[in-house]
């Protein structure tokens, strides 16, 4: 599993995964090394909003692509990353 390598391109620690969980940073830690649940890894891949088996899937190494919208570049590293970007644009959040 690659959980805390999705917390570090999300900018955050597994304490604060924890808190975002609601639950305490031990418990997080022995799922993490452990064998976790659907259940769980269900609501640590909704933390961290990326999908399930996106938690399992080797990382590229690097930045996958750039969108550039007006004057700001999206960082593209994941399926999730471009499906956020979307989502924001759908939303009006970004504007074309």
């Amino acid at each position: 599993m690659r959980i805390k390598e999705v917390c570090k391109e999300k900018g955050i620690t597994v304490s604060q995964l924890a808190e975002k969980m609601g639950i305490k940073q031990e418990s997080l830690s022995r799922a993490i090394n452990g064998n976790p649940t659907l259940e769980t890894l269900e609501k640590i891949a909704s933390a961290l909003d990326v999908d399930v088996p996106e938690l399992f899937t080797p990382s590229s190494g690097g930045i996958i692509g750039v969108i550039r919208i007006r004057d700001t570049n999206y960082n593209i590293n994941s399926v999730s990353d471009l499906w956020n970007l979307v989502n924001r644009i759908e939303s009006g959040e970004i504007v074309l």
